[in-house]
């Protein structure tokens, strides 16, 4: 299974290098608003008539011709996934709005495909911009080893311009199946905000709430930011440190979302998580702060992503009466949010999160090999596939054919 691997690495180099940077991101932005532009002026432009205007724009703008020819079109590109999500949402009739593509205004990163760049094959801690944006050579930094691929893997080089500075992002075709030994556990997952989830067992992981705990620096922060004059060396300062702050918690978040997730798939064979809908969630202003904070999406992707990099398999469930249905008898309890223990009359007596943990790993054990749950559009891993299972689509087909379960996975009671 061949999947794009990223690598990232901290540039350093020199404040020249650095303006010649923020230019090549200025010029791969200006080309995809041109290129959107040119699709809402035009009707019936298409992926690759895109592309051949980045050569139309190349001959009209002279800062355009300078950026690599592949570094037009991968910004051409980027305008056309805008536009080609804006057509999917509106065929599969997404509820809400359709994302329709907007003009971007403050692009973050220029990519470049196979050409405009040169990698020291010494080293391999510096590579050389070959276009005439002038970057030239610039130092990586970080613990990675790119020895260990060939250059003809890496298949995509992105420079990105973040808060604390710029980095280089290598994109690298390689086989990420690991072979691991059946575990012959299944789980249960409810994601709550007491704690970040409960699974069938009663056990819980804490909910680390990392906007909370910064939000007092945060604070700080911005009431510095607001009395700097506008314009001035000290209100980019000020916005530079709080960009830094944010960039810290969003890091944090991540960081716990990968770690968690890589350790349930390492402990179990079978996932069952709830299908949320998280753009709804948000709608309630009481609690919208908190359920961004917890990150369940985040945690989902990277949860689908290692399932099928360890060939284990997610279900995501609907989360229809999970907390209202006994996971005893199946009769309903209804209750309120405030109401945190279920109490059914056949004697069953569960904190409210676990009860629903079971329920969702019932549910995921009635979609095992039949049609599954899910009633939305499909939705893709970290590496771009589909992992959870989906409408029409069987579970025993979710673990890929290079690599069939040896033994038949053991439910528990």
């Amino acid at each position: 299974m061949t999947k794009m691997l990223v690598l990232e690495f901290k540039v350093r180099a020199k404040k020249e290098q650095f303006a010649a940077i923020d230019e090549a991101i200025r010029t791969a932005q200006f080309i995809r608003n041109k290129c959107l532009r040119y699709w809402m002026d035009n009707k019936g432009v298409g992926k690759y008539d895109l592309n051949k205007y980045c050569r139309t724009l190349a001959q009209d703008f002279k800062f355009a011709e300078e950026l690599n020819s592949q570094a037009r079109q991968a910004s051409a590109e980027r305008a056309w996934s805008a536009i080609r999500r804006f057509f999917d949402n509106c065929k599969q009739k997404v509820p809400g709005k359709k994302g329709y593509p907007k003009f971007k205004k403050n692009g973050r990163s220029v990519e470049y495909k196979t050409t405009g760049w040169k990698l020291d094959l010494e080293t391999r801690k510096a590579i050389t911009f070959t276009d005439k944006k002038q970057i030239g050579r610039v130092r990586l930094v970080g613990t990675y080893d790119l020895h260990f691929y060939q250059v003809e893997q890496i298949k995509r080089v992105r420079l990105v311009s973040r808060a604390d500075g710029y980095y280089c992002q290598f994109l690298i075709a390689v086989d990420v199946k690991i072979e691991s030994e059946p575990t012959h556990n299944a789980i249960g997952l409810d994601v709550a905000l007491t704690a970040f989830y409960t699974d069938d067992q009663g056990n819980k992981v804490e909910n680390p709430r990392f906007l909370r705990k910064g939000e007092a620096q945060l604070k700080k922060l911005q009431k510095r930011l607001s009395r700097k004059q506008k314009g001035s060396t000290n209100r980019k300062k000020a916005r530079q440190r709080l960009a830094k702050c944010h960039l810290k918690i969003s890091r944090q978040r991540k960081d716990f979302a990968v770690k968690l997730a890589r350790c349930v798939i390492q402990s179990n064979d079978v996932i069952a998580y709830e299908d949320l809908r998280i753009k709804n969630l948000v709608k309630n202003r009481c609690l919208a702060k908190s359920i961004s904070d917890a990150a369940w999406y985040q945690f989902r992707v990277w949860l689908e992503y290692l399932g099928k990099k360890y060939g284990k398999i997610t279900i995501a469930v609907a989360p229809n009466y999970t907390s209202q249905n006994c996971s005893n008898c199946g009769e309903t309890v209804k209750k309120s949010l405030s109401t945190r223990t279920h109490i059914c009359r056949c004697g069953c007596v569960l904190d409210r999160d676990e009860n629903a943990a079971k329920n969702i790993l019932k549910k995921g054990w009635d979609t095992a090999g039949h049609t599954v749950i899910r009633l939305s559009k499909k939705s893709q891993n970290a590496c771009g596939e589909d992992t959870s299972t989906l409408v029409g689509s069987v579970l025993s087909k979710q673990v890929t054919s290079e690599k069939q379960e040896s033994s038949p996975i053991l439910r528990s009671n």
